[in-house]
């Protein structure tokens, strides 16, 4: 499976479209558990959506997740000359990394576009990038998941694991933490998203007040199929833990909404809120 995967990634670049969207439709008839999860969200995200809109925003979505097995092989298997010579990019708002506090980390907040893999690889290819991750269910998914992200990025350190990441920011490293799904009850609290509640990471706060950190965010999406990256700075002064990441959620939600589709819906955002018999 490893082999065909690779195979398919470095077929030139012009079939990758095509891959993807066969990849994606086929999906879209067979991943019945991935699909149900994503109608639900968009349903209560998107209720004044009709039928035809919620059935064309699914079937876009799943374009860019078929889109997306090419572009995480990319992010994992290429090396970084191919990816500059090949992948239109553009990374905007670098100047924030060196313009803020100079002595301090950078806690870089992003949401779960489908091509998260492939943003973070360039974005490791231009900045030196520490991540936080959470472990994948299979061990052996896990380790090939560690190997590629580690391709470009410096280190990675898992959710649960604080200290690690902390450490780095005291150093005045650059650390991408998403904090966009749901992780249940623990450090989170009920805020809303899409006007829903939902159970929402309270814990940027105390991570920037312990380690003074500057507060970023990195947009990414496809604008005339060329991937941009845009960093922009999160005004924090004077908000507490659940104002920040109300904030936050509200940011996210205002840069899902100007590209719908590269999201990823097939995460159960709100079953600590809506119960998981939700999604069934």
């Amino acid at each position: 499976m490893m082999t065909l995967w690779r195979g398919l990634c470095h077929l030139p670049t012009s079939w990758h479209q095509l891959i993807g969207k066969f990849c994606g439709k086929v999906l879209l008839i067979v991943a019945k558990k991935r699909k149900k999860i994503a109608e639900r969200n968009l349903e209560v995200c998107f209720p004044d959506h009709s039928n035809e809109e919620h059935a064309k925003l699914l079937h876009d979505n799943f374009l860019y997740l078929g889109r997306s097995f090419i572009e995480t092989g990319i992010a994992w298997f290429w090396a970084n000359k191919r990816i500059q010579d090949q992948i239109d990019y553009e990374i905007l708002g670098m100047d924030l990394l060196t313009t803020q506090n100079q002595d301090n980390g950078n806690l870089i907040i992003f949401k779960h576009s489908q091509h998260l893999e492939l943003d973070a690889r360039i974005f490791a290819m231009n900045a030196e990038l520490y991540g936080v991750s959470r472990s994948h269910n299979s061990p052996l998914m896990n380790a090939i998941q560690d190997k590629g992200r580690l391709t470009s990025i410096k280190g990675t350190a898992d959710k649960n694991n604080p200290r690690k990441f902390m450490k780095w920011l005291k150093a005045g490293k650059n650390v991408l933490y998403a904090v966009d799904q749901d992780y249940g009850w623990s450090h989170s609290a009920k805020l809303k998203f899409f006007n829903q509640d939902a159970a929402t990471i309270t814990t940027t706060r105390k991570i920037i007040d312990a380690t003074n950190s500057n507060l970023l965010f990195i947009n990414s999406y496809y604008q005339d199929n060329k991937l941009i990256l845009k960093l922009e700075l999160i005004e924090h002064d004077g908000l507490d833990a659940s104002a920040l990441a109300q904030k936050i959620n509200d940011l996210i939600e205002d840069k899902i909404l100007q590209h719908p589709a590269e999201y990823l819906w097939m995460h159960r955002r709100f079953k600590s809120t809506l119960g998981k018999n939700f999604y069934k």
